[in-house]
């Protein structure tokens, strides 16, 4: 288990509470803005902390995708009708445009990646605690 202050002592500071984000959350999640999206730059980027059980909802990348580069702790990453996938350190994720997919922390872990974002975000319902629960085993098994 990742605990708190394993991952606030990351390359990336933790940042502050996510609350520009949290109706996407289940938990608390803390962000700090790497880069923003601007004219001349088309991606954000940004460091995301996960406490112990936090994930976001359900969403799709339009017009772009998003890579996620997993820097502490042990999550979960999952794209609609797939098995769920465990994330550690160093663990990179490529997500396509169009594809439904969430991430977040495993139950007893805190957990972090950089989010390398393009295009724009469909946020759909949240990851019920049954499909939550179930990806938990999976990525244990």
């Amino acid at each position: 288990m990742q605990n708190e202050n394993e991952v606030h002592n990351t390359t990336f500071p933790m940042g502050d509470k996510n609350t520009a984000y949290a109706k996407f959350f289940t938990g608390q999640s803390y962000l700090n803005g790497l880069v923003a999206p601007a004219k001349d730059v088309n991606v954000g980027v940004g460091n995301v902390t996960f406490e112990p059980g936090c994930r976001n909802n359900w969403h799709i990348h339009h017009d772009g995708y998003q890579i996620l580069l997993v820097t502490a702790g042990q999550g979960i990453y999952q794209e609609w009708n797939k098995p769920a996938r465990l994330l550690k350190p160093g663990d990179v994720v490529v997500t396509h445009d169009g594809v439904k997919h969430w991430h977040g922390a495993i139950q007893d872990s805190w957990f972090a990646h950089v989010a390398i974002t393009a295009g724009n975000p469909e946020w759909l319902s949240p990851v019920s605690n049954d499909e939550y629960v179930k990806a938990n085993a999976e990525v244990k098994e």
